[in-house]
């Protein structure tokens, strides 16, 4: 079957018109797709023969909001997201003063197995089509009944690890026959698959790209997070220069507190040496409690002692506001802890 929705408008009109159709053909569907049509018998104005052709042979993907979690805290909501084949990934919506923001899903669990993170331990089924991270994005605008105005490819899956996909879908998701969202207002987060860092430096697209980090040397980095076996911080420091040297753009890097791992004095002093010099910001992120992971939050005062210490050596940094505390608010919790009982 053909996920038509991931389809750019070339490759529709070509595909219709190979099969016999007027090329004008495309321009309806591609019409009737912007309006979010759930069906193909809704396409009215075009003639029942493609129509049955479209059922028989293509799909619209869908992400259907089958439960919900809101923050009473500051209105963050969880969103569990029901695909067109059972699976199910999950999405962050946030209110900022710029207007809302969504973290979206690329992969249904993910591969790379770092041990504070929830998603890992639900295992890997698939990857996303470019359509089920735009349906994403349009249930939740129906959801809370606003235009999201900016995109973090940051819940569940590695988006680079499933390049090809999430390429496509900034191409879609910021055209005028899409979503419209800018480039400028979606960034990419990954754990450090280096090829790709340097094949999406090559793009020069005009998205964030943000780098979970989360150690400032190999042996702790490698501890929590597998992919730096392959990649160690010497190949991804390299990569990154190499992006913001091509791009000229900031890089950020997510950095998660987690208390007597990696928010001593002198794991600050070593990212700073790291990073001093380049292009960037550092996120420091109070890590969530995640359940069976043995990690708890750094307190407030190693958070301000890190931040002041990066400053110190010319690194800017800050303590990214939390969000969600009261729900389940880190990537995967909120599938597991559905897939205990009935969705």
């Amino acid at each position: 079957m053909i996920d038509i929705k991931s389809m750019y408008p070339s490759e529709l009109t070509a595909y219709l018109t190979d099969n016999g159709f007027e090329r004008f053909r495309s321009k309806q569907v591609l019409d009737w797709l912007k309006m979010g049509v759930g069906s193909f018998d809704d396409m009215r104005n075009i003639p029942s023969k493609l129509r049955d052709f479209l059922s028989e042979n293509a799909y619209l993907a869908e992400a259907e909001i089958v439960r919900s979690q809101t923050s009473a805290i500051d209105g963050t909501v969880k969103l569990l997201f029901k695909l067109y084949d059972g699976e199910y990934v999950e999405g962050v919506l946030m209110s900022y003063h710029h207007g809302r923001s969504i973290c979206i899903s690329t992969q249904v669990g993910c591969k790379m197995g770092c041990n504070f993170c929830a998603t890992g331990k639900s295992g890997f089924s698939r990857s996303l089509t470019a359509s089920e991270m735009i349906a994403q994005i349009s249930s939740a605008q129906q959801y809370c009944g606003e235009r999201i105005s900016n995109v973090v490819l940051m819940g569940m899956g590695e988006p680079f690890d499933n390049y090809d996909n999430v390429v496509r879908f900034l191409k879609l998701v910021s055209s005028a026959g899409s979503l419209n969202i800018g480039m400028r207002h979606i960034t990419i987060s990954t754990c450090g698959i280096v090829p790709k860092i340097y094949d999406f430096a090559d793009l020069q697209l005009q998205c964030g790209l943000s780098i979970s980090l989360h150690a400032p040397s190999d042996d702790m980095r490698s501890a929590t997070m597998p992919i730096n076996r392959r990649y160690p911080i010497a190949d991804l420091m390299k990569a990154c220069r190499y992006y913001v040297d091509k791009t000229h753009r900031r890089i950020s890097f997510e950095y998660a507190l987690i208390d007597g791992v990696n928010d001593r004095d002198e794991d600050a002093r070593m990212l700073a040496g790291l990073l001093k010099g380049m292009l960037c910001h550092v996120n420091l992120i109070p890590i969530n409690n995640v359940t069976g992971a043995g990690y708890k939050k750094s307190t407030l005062q190693r958070q301000r002692a890190f931040v002041d210490i990066l400053s110190g050596y010319g690194v800017n940094a800050t303590v990214r506001r939390t969000l969600g505390s009261d729900i389940d608010a880190s990537c995967g919790q909120l599938k597991r802890n559905s897939m205990k009982g009935d969705v």
